[in-house]
């Protein structure tokens, strides 16, 4: 094996220690958000004295990608040249139970439900020394019990992430949108607490200045600790929570992308009416057509028929359920953001 100097270690220096095999790739963009986590995680046990190794199993395109990305790793790696040996452990290993063994995965995951069934709303958002949101005009002090009762989103996003820049004028037009028609019901509330992941204070100002809700101060643990306990690996992402503090759906953002403030209040039963309305609408739609911004011509797909979840080529953002796809290319949009154009004039002969 190959340490991340580049040193040859043989395998019989693994004998007697816990070893983790970790299957990763460079290209996969969960793999490269978990690994600085693997990392710190694993150097704190090698500090703390363990006997503890990771050994990495590549699947990167090529071999600069492999030392490139192995170079951020502390541990060994298997060569990348080994097709055979990365082969056999993809094969042998269920990877989704690494690093624990089954027993101890499932005490994990019931220890995971339990959290997750006591957490209320005051308990996610406040700490020790902090009672309070942020608020407009600043330095307004919003206090988190007003809250309560409320549906809660939770908006992980920075300002140098250009989907959650793309994302945010959509999610203020839906945010307003969903306040005016509660309003007019007038027996419910809904609001949304920024959770930054800025670089430093003056951007999480400026990127604060432009949103209608509220916010976690810049730096505070508690965006950490949420980001862990909702396991968020990529932003934008609006986790949403329901009056009584519990978790509605981690899948707010698709949800506003899919079917705007119609989506509002995120529950199952409100989606499920809502994909069977789309169901229905699908049923008027064209099988087949051209789109101005593709060449080739698209066919209408569901999840059932060809489709699943996708980026639109269109609007970059998440879909689901039913789309325009491609099938020479892979090219897929949402029905929403299709443009239909004569066969000609996409360049198609």
């Amino acid at each position: 094996m190959w340490s991340h100097t580049e040193k040859k270690v043989k395998v019989s220096d693994l004998q007697g220690k816990v070893i983790g095999l970790y299957f990763s790739a460079n290209w996969y963009p969960p793999c490269r958000n978990f690994t600085p986590v693997l990392v710190e995680f694993y150097e704190q046990l090698k500090t703390s004295g363990s006997n503890f190794e990771i050994v990495y199993v590549s699947s990167d395109e090529d071999l600069d990608a492999f030392n490139n990305y192995h170079g951020s790793m502390p541990w060994l790696a298997i060569p990348f040249s080994d097709l055979e040996t990365k082969k056999a452990l993809n094969k042998k290993f269920d990877i989704e139970a690494f690093p624990f063994t089954k027993e101890r995965l499932e005490k994990l995951m019931e220890e995971e439900r339990e959290k997750h069934e006591r957490q209320t709303l005051t308990n996610l958002l406040t700490n020790h020394d902090r009672d309070h949101l942020l608020g407009h005009p600043r330095p307004k002090q919003v206090p988190i019990a007003s809250l309560i009762g409320k549906t809660v989103g939770l908006f992980f996003s920075a300002q140098w992430c250009v989907p959650c820049v793309k994302f945010i004028p959509k999610l203020i037009s839906m945010y307003q949108k969903i306040k005016q028609m509660l309003v007019e019901k007038g027996d419910e509330d809904f609001e949304i607490v920024y959770m930054s992941n800025d670089r430093d204070q003056e951007s999480f100002d400026s990127y604060f200045n432009t949103m209608p809700w509220l916010a976690l101060p810049f730096g505070d643990p508690t965006v950490k600790d949420l980001a862990k306990h909702f396991d968020v690996h990529g932003i934008p992402c609006l986790i949403i929570l329901g009056p009584d503090g519990k978790t509605v759906t981690r899948q707010g953002r698709n949800l506003i992308n899919l079917y705007q403030e119609n989506a509002y209040p995120f529950t199952e039963a409100k989606v499920e009416l809502l994909e069977k309305q789309m169901d229905e609408e699908a049923k008027s739609l064209p099988r087949l057509v051209y789109h101005s911004g593709h060449r080739h011509e698209l066919t209408l797909v569901s999840e059932g028929n060809g489709g699943g979840p996708f980026i639109c080529c269109d609007c970059d953002e998440q879909g689901s359920g039913w789309a325009y796809q491609c099938l020479e290319c892979g090219y897929e949009v949402h029905p929403k953001c299709l443009s239909v154009a004569d066969r000609d004039s996409t360049g198609n002969t």
